[in-house]
């Protein structure tokens, strides 16, 4: 039971007004708590030193604050007042403290206690906490302990601290165990509450502190927490406006000089301040009431615990208490208006309110937060009575349902905060007919809340549904002055005073965020002004919205309407005339939007003269919803008449508001406990919808429930269904659900228990809602073991018996709330038990959906997945420009473009190169309707973009992997076209813009049979781009004949395809002012780097379309990894460190051109490196800081939190300082391993200038490097790899290793040249020699085992022997039954080291077939030989995929007995003549050749005497790679064939270098310099042939 509004008061002290202070003038508010006397008002510092001097004398006062305060000039202001006060002969000392937790610990109140004894205090000491939370528990702590305790007085100066630490007398230090373990009840002698202080906080902890002020206000004050939904803004600009922190140093000292905005306020903060002096005075030690101020804190506490220190306690416990509203709503019924309105309220003051907020996803260590930890850590609570766990909960704003914590069950802690629900078989619980009300209809909500507005009178409209454009639409009405609110029926019933339909005008801009239906309707509603203006605006999406056909038609009536920014869009200037809507015939394109039409019809009745609205410009968009504006307009007074089909003529007259009006339920919802009434043979009523609805969907219990068995009854306002006996609803055969569409899920539930056929048909545009939802419901129904199948129009579903449903499945919701609900039905006659994955998407339209399901209608479900992280990765972004997700390595690309700027030609390569299959939309579309440039002159280009949508749309339906698509030039110009691009890019796969200059364009354009545009081109191609970039996610310049392979390689990060560097790495900082001065160069300059850095703000021009440029370029010259740098002025750069905006249009413009590491610095606004870090897809993101003035020490605590900002919004982090001793270095080295030790993340740590190599001597992983071929170095004291691999080894970090070739013969042999060759260039001190022997003997052995062995080569005969000296081996090499390669493995610990045998034949052999991009669909691959490598070929094969390997042997039996031996998954078929390949049904498949024999056993002619004759017919004529292993001849008769045919070749000397350059990199972890190799390897090798 709720708390009697009797006891709803604060102290007694909270009522009494303000006075002015007889000793300092200023006015005072007072409170009592306890014996604490508590003042508040601003600027206060003379007030408190003459308030301590009265009222507190003392020989010392002892002012306590932290080095930021200090600068600030906190402690000048409390000595310059001191020193004023006349006859203030006392000690005045200040102590200052580093600022941060880390000081709230034993150590630092052990040096202050000390500092306190070496300045002779005495026990008469007044000690001055001066700081926020901090500072006051650890000032409170000494002084409660000081001489067994001295008189002290909090002042805090921040919000949260203002509100909550400062008030109660809790006092207490940290222990590396936990917070606040230390302590003890001490309370203040007075607390001092300067607003003023506030005036120096950022943003981000005025909301932090705000949070504490909301959660009172919704324990214990409703009308405190009205006037903080309502007051918002004036609330904020007392502190956070720059009007506010311009105004003098008295503004707010009296009341006189206090503005508005200071005491509302001033206000919040005294009302939240006195319920907690109430509940303090009452319960001192915490024994009950005291709990009630942790509402919030439960969860929010255990949050804080994970996220701690990147999300602040404010931030933690806002998220908090809208979970435990949850399970308020849950437990005891808490109104969902009630848990909106909170939300709503959390959000006004930037608080966030799911830990799907942006700032938290940004955070790695959020994936640590999981429903197991959260309630782990819930398990240690001060509130907990043993282990049952006490959360606060609500019985409606403004009170608690007990007066202390209450206790609730992990169950129910589960249901709310697990991440997906277990819903059990359920039909055998008995049920009660139930009556289920849903969610008002958003639609009809917004016309009503309009029209009682505008009305005269009081109206009280029940069943709104609360959502932002309701929210917003009240605020901008009251702010127009044309309607007050007011809340009853705790939430339920909104109480609208209308004024007529009078408007004023307003000063301050009407902000309309990014509410849709409120810019309309708003817009309407403002051309009434008379006198003065009214600005319209909201925010940046809102700008690119139209709204242009809207402003046509009312200033065509006489309205005055100015575009402020972009035409046809808001910002909005109305300005009145004397007259608002003159009246008479208004003609409006009703073609784009019906709410235009909606918006003209609510305010017409207000005009001048009676209005005649035309609508026109063909086929009007969405009548049902023209047709429930008019209906409801009717139920206001106001009949419209409709003269003609699309003509409706508007009375001039004032509407009169019903009593009340009620908000019909939304149809759609209803159809979720309708059909769980069909399915369970149960009785359910839903109120608020019947016969007369207003809405499409309403009929779905007529035209779907009935027919399949249902007893369906219909008053005109309620609806009741009753199922048949469970398992005996009727298939219906087919249904056309294009009146209902949104009901086509629910209706698939029961079709699937449905025995028998189904077609469902109209429901097309279902494709692309929140995902694609025909997909998504056939796909699901598929793990329940229901068949189902799309058509173009809708899906077909064969019904099964209950019993024959597959038990325990795992469904996706693909973060679909209408999916979510439909299967949550299915779920519950489903044998066993069903998961449902993503349960949260449920809250767009029913966030009580899980609770309604457990508690009315009696389903069994419980929360799942307790284990899995409650934040998932970024995969939305949020910035100027679309950029990739994080894509499947399959997943379809999707090419747009301007026609000729090669979309084919590159999609065509592109596909090869990435082994995927290309489709022209073109070409389908003229196998569908024949000839495009006779299609557009017999249809129009209209008919055109409709066909060339839906078959865009059939295409992604059935080919969302493995392909890529090529589109029509103009599909972005068809609003519908656009939409499925941006569902493609969110959830499918990459939609890249391919860029072509207009020059090209139209050269290539002048010789085209194309249709005509029937314009100029450079018309078209100027409207086109910003539509290209906006359908995008990606973007590439067609400026060469490599443009697929760049694009290829730009694709890599997006499809997942990259990954965190190895230890030891580098990466070269490429300084030149353009990128094609680094084409000759690259070869030479690269060798030893893992990735390149582009240091965008060294190039020549910072333009968006210059850096496009040059990261195309770089593509297409290195296959290396992009480091995409934009470095700032203040970080060592050349960027202007006022382009903030640039700054970020270039970072996001790095993510489009999927560049795989974005340099991000965290100097930067915090919420917009969230926005880039959410948006980054698969790219990694390297959070840096550069402290170029040296400003920073590795010692200092700063140092610490930079690092753990870097780790929390990074995948690495990279910090740069100045070393001016070698101290620096070592300081750096402590720092680095401090870090390693305790918060472990990747870390790149240097120092700049000739001092500080050291410290990128030592850097492990992706230490910046230069070369001397570099026009110059990107920062002082960078090195080139080779020089810091020769430092290394100087140093003793990097030891000489002796490797070596085993085996015999091996004298020929090319790798000594190979491997020495990569040593020398990089600057490796190794020694790679030859050991001939054959076989395993103790020299091998000591060999082996040599403290300096470094790695092996092992070549025959000791490819199997030598595995028995190993200690492991890996699974390919086992499975090939040879080894290659031995890597010796040292434990860094205890220096032992372990022998690890690999093989890298299979790796070149598979890597030189992918390197000729053969498909590997249907792959027949032909292995010759059946010796030692034959296995490592075959195994090759199957790893490309091949359906078939024939094998083939001089001698068949062993080519038999190899293929017995190896896997039959490798499918592996042993041929006794290669002659029978020819005539083969698959050969056409073969694409693949690797010949194991030596040369001279091969020939291509019986007559030249070899044991294997290589037939013409052999290979097929479509392209392929023939691979011979042999190097001892260089043209061998395999490669000779094959080049006869067109094929690839590869040579046994490439196979040699690629297995090479596999064996450099396991030995040295470092890539090797291949072109370096080459250079002198190949002209040995083509000296060494015969």
């Amino acid at each position: 039971m709720s708390r009697d509004e009797d006891v709803h008061d604060k102290v007694p002290s909270y009522h009494a007004p303000p006075f002015e202070s007889p000793i300092s003038g200023a006015t005072i508010h007072e409170l009592r708590c306890l014996d604490t006397k508590i003042q508040l008002g601003y600027h206060l510092v003379p007030h408190i030193v003459q308030t301590l001097l009265s009222e507190l004398p003392s020989s010392a006062y002892v002012l306590v604050t932290d080095t930021h305060l200090a600068q600030l000039g906190a402690v000048d202001k409390f000595r310059d007042a001191f020193q004023q006060s006349k006859g203030a002969h006392q000690r005045f000392l200040t102590y200052e403290i580093a600022p941060g937790e880390e000081s709230k610990s034993r150590e630092t109140k052990a040096a202050m206690e000390d500092w306190m004894l070496e300045h002779r205090l005495t026990r008469d000491t007044v000690v001055l906490a001066c700081g926020g939370g901090v500072i006051g528990d650890l000032v409170g702590f000494v002084a409660a302990t000081f001489m067994r305790g001295l008189k002290y007085v909090q002042i805090p100066t921040t919000l949260l601290a203002m509100v909550d630490s400062s008030v109660g007398g809790k006092t207490a230090i940290d222990h590396p165990h936990g917070k606040n373990l230390i302590g003890a009840f001490h309370q203040p002698h007075y607390v001092f509450i300067d607003a003023a202080w506030l005036l120096t906080l950022p943003a981000r902890e005025f909301s932090n502190g705000m949070a504490e002020i909301i959660k009172t206000a919704a324990i214990w004050d409703v009308q405190d927490f009205e006037k903080l939904e309502s007051e918002s803004d004036a609330i904020r600009a007392a502190v956070m406006s720059e009007a506010a922190r311009a105004h003098g140093s008295s503004q707010g000292h009296t009341l006189e000089t206090r503005t508005t905005s200071q005491t509302l306020l001033l206000d919040v903060i005294r009302g939240s301040v006195g319920v907690k002096a109430w509940i303090v005075t009452v319960d001192e030690k915490e024994t009950g009431l005291r709990n009630l101020v942790n509402f919030g804190h439960s969860i929010g506490h255990a949050i804080e615990a994970v996220l701690t220190p990147d999300m602040l306690h404010g931030e933690c416990i806002a998220i908090g208490m809208v979970l435990e509203a949850e399970i308020a709503r849950l437990v005891c019924g808490l109104p969902q208006v009630a848990i909106g309105r909170l939300t709503r309220c959390l959000q006004l003051y930037d608080l966030p309110v799911s830990l799907a907020d942006p700032r938290i996803v940004a955070l790695s260590k959020a994936r640590e937060l999981t429903t197991a930890r959260l309630l782990d850590i819930m398990r240690v609570d001060k509130k907990n009575a043993g282990a049952q766990k006490k959360v606060v909960l609500l019985s409606r704003l403004g009170a608690t349902a007990e007066e202390r914590a209450s206790a609730v069950p992990d169950s129910l802690l589960e249901h709310v905060l697990a991440p997906a629900m277990l819903v059990r078989e359920s039909t055998h619980m008995p049920r009660e007919p139930a009556t289920i009300p849903t969610p008002g209809s958003k639609s009809i909500s917004n016309r009503a809340l309009v029209l009682a507005a505008l009305s005269g009178g009081t109206c009280r409209v029940r069943n709104l549904l609360h959502s932002d454009d309701t929210r917003v639409m009240m605020q901008a009405l009251v702010q127009l002055g044309v309607a007050d609110f007011a809340w009853e029926d705790n939430g339920h019933t909104l109480v609208v005073h209308g004024h007529g339909g009078q408007v004023q005008a307003s000063e301050a801009p009407v902000y309309l965020q990014n509410a849709g239906t409120a810019a309309r309707f708003m817009t309407g509603v403002a051309s009434l002004v008379r006198q003065g203006s009214i600005s319209l605006t909201g925010n940046a999406r809102m700008h690119e919205r139209p709204i242009g056909p809207l402003v046509d038609a009312l200033q065509s009536n006489g309205v005055h309407i100015d575009y402020q920014g972009k035409p046809a869009c808001l910002p909005l200037r109305v300005e009145g005339t004397g007259m608002g809507l003159r009246g008479g015939r208004i003609e409006l394109a009703a073609n784009v939007s019906s709410q235009y039409v909606s918006s003209i019809l609510l305010c017409a009745p207000y005009a001048q003269a009676p209005v005649e609205l035309a609508l026109v410009g063909g086929k009007v968009i969405s009548q049902p919803y023209i047709d429930m504006t008019v209906a409801i307009m009717r139920a206001f007074g106001v009949h419209v008449e409709r003269v003609g089909e699309y003509v409706y003529r508007i009375p001039q007259q004032t509407y009169t508001a019903p009593p009340t009006y009620e908000v019909e339920s939304d149809a759609s919802s209803a159809t979720y406990p309708l059909a769980f009434a069909a399915l369970t043979g149960t009785t359910v009523t839903v109120p608020h919808l019947g016969r007369t609805s207003l809405q499409g969907d309403a009929a779905f219990a007529c035209q779907v429930l009935a027919p399949m068995g249902c007893a369906v009854e219909q008053t005109d306002t309620t609806t009741t269904v009753t199922g048949p006996p469970v398992g005996q609803l009727r298939a219906l055969g087919s249904v056309d659900m294009e009146s209902m569409t949104d009901a086509f899920i629910t209706a698939s539930m029961l079709f699937a228990v449905a025995p028998g056929p189904t077609i469902i048909t109209g429901i097309a545009n279902q494709r692309v809602k929140e995902c694609d939802r025909l997909r998504a419901v056939v796909t699901e129904l598929g793990k329940l073991g229901v068949r189902a199948s799309e058509h173009e129009d809708g899906i077909d579903i064969v019904g099964v018996p209950i019993s024959q449903l597959t038990s325990n499945a795992e469904l996706s919701s693909y973060d679909d709330h209408r999916i979510a609900m439909s299967f949550s039905l299915l779920a519950c006659v489903v044998p066993g038990s069903t998961t449902i994955l993503e349960k949260r998407c449920v809250e767009k339209t029913w966030p009580a959906w899980w609770d309604v399901l457990h508690g009315p209608l009696h389903a069994s479900v419980s929360g799942a997945h307790l284990h899995e992280a409650l934040v998932h990765a970024r995969t939305k972004r949020t910035g100027a420009w679309p950029t990739p997700s994080a894509y499947a390595s399959d997943a379809t690309i999707v090419l747009i473009g301007m026609r000729a700027s090669g979309k084919s030609h590159v999609g065509q390569r592109l596909a090869g190169l990435l082994h995927r299959t290309f489709l022209d939309a073109d070409e389908v579309f003229a196998q569908l309707h024949g000839d495009l440039g006779a299609y557009v002159q017999s249809f129009g280009w209209d008919a055109f973009r409709e066909a060339e949508a839906q078959i865009l749309a059939s295409l992604i339906s059935q080919h969302p992997t493995g392909h890529v698509l090529a589109l029509g030039g103009g599909v972005v110009e068809y609003a519908p076209s656009r939409a499925l691009l941006e569902h493609v890019r969110e959830q499918v796969g990459p939609v890249v813009h391919i860029l072509r200059s207009y020059e090209a364009i139209s050269a290539f354009l002048a010789t085209s049979d194309r249709p005509a545009y029937g314009e100029p081109l450079s018309d078209v191609y100027a409207r086109r781009q910003p539509l290209y970039t906006r359908a995008a996610c990606m973007e590439t310049v067609n400026a060469s004949d490599t443009t697929a392979e760049a694009l290829a390689r730009q694709l890599a990060t997006p499809l997942g395809l990259g990954r965190l560097p190895a230890s030891p790495s580098f990466f070269l900082s490429l300084t030149m002012a353009d990128m094609h001065e680094a084409r000759p160069l690259m070869t030479q300059i690269t060798p030893g780097v893992d990735v390149l850095e582009l240091r965008v703000d060294l190039l020549r021009e910072c333009t968006p379309a210059f850096v496009r440029e040059q990261v195309a370029e770089l593509r297409r010259i290195t296959p290396l990894p992009l480091l995409y740098t934009v470095r700032s002025a203040s970080q060592g750069g050349r960027l202007p460190e006022e382009s903030e905006d640039l700054y970020f249009e270039l970072v996001y413009l790095g993510l489009r051109m999927g560049c795989d590491y974005i340099d991000l610095e965290m100097h930067r606004p915090a919420a917009r490196l969230a926005a880039v870090a959410e948006a980054r897809g698969h790219s990694l993101i390297l959070a840096s800081h550069h402290d170029t003035a040296g400003e920073l020490r590795w010692t200092a605590p700063v140092m610490r939190r930079m690092y753990d900002r870097g780790r929390q919004l990074g995948d690495m982090v990279k910090l740069v300082g100045v070393a001016r001793s070698w101290q620096d270095s070592m300081d750096l080295e402590t720092f680095r391993a401090t870090v390693a030790r305790d918060a472990p993340h990747p870390l790149i740590a240097i120092n700049m200038h000739e001092v500080g190599r050291l410290s990128r001597i030592v850097n492990p992983l992706m230490t910046p490097v230069t070369h001397e071929l570099m026009p110059s170095s990107a920062a002082p004291g960078q090195m080139s790899v080779r020089a810091i691999h020769e430092a290394r080894h100087l140093l003793g970090l990097l030891p000489r290793r002796h490797l070596f070739l085993l085996g015999s013969p091996i004298a020929q042999s090319q790798s000594p040249l190979i491997h020495n060759t990569g040593f020398q260039v990089l600057g490796l001190p190794h020694v790679y020699e030859r050991f001939e022997t054959s076989t395993v003997d103790e020299r091998l052995v000591q060999l082996l085992h040599a403290p300096d062995f470094g790695g092996a080569s092992v070549t025959i005969p000791l490819k199997l022997s030598i595995m028995q000296l190993l200690d492991s081996i890996s699974p390919e090499a086992q499975v090939i039954g040879a080894v290659n390669t031995i890597v010796p493995r040292r434990d860094s610990d205890t220096g032992r080291v372990a022998l690890h045998g690999e093989n890298t034949d299979w790796h070149a052999i598979y890597d030189r077939a992918r390197a000729a991009h053969v498909r590997s669909d249907g792959l027949v691959a032909l292995v010759i030989g059946a010796g030692g490598s034959a296995r490592a070929a075959l195994y090759a094969m199957h790893r490309l995929g091949a359906s078939c390997i024939l094998l083939y042997n001089r001698t068949y039996d062993k080519a038999v007995a190899l293929a017995e031996q190896v896997p039959v998954e490798w499918h592996v078929e042993a041929i006794p003549s290669l002659a029978s390949v020819g005539a083969r049904a698959d050969h056409a498949q073969l694409r693949v050749v690797v010949s194991n024999v030596p040369a001279v056993a091969t020939s291509l002619s019986p007559e030249q005497g070899a044991d294997i004759v290589l037939p013409k017919e052999l290979l097929p004529a479509q392209s392929g790679v023939a691979i011979d292993m042999a190097y001892g001849v260089e043209h061998t008769p395999l490669l000779v064939l094959a080049q006869m045919h067109g094929w690839h070749t590869v040579r046994g000397i490439d196979i040699l270098l690629s297995q090479a350059y596999r064996q450099f990199r396991l030995w040295t972890q470092l890539p090797p310099p291949c072109a370096a190799i080459e250079h002198e390897v190949l002209p040995a090798y083509a000296a060494s042939l015969p």
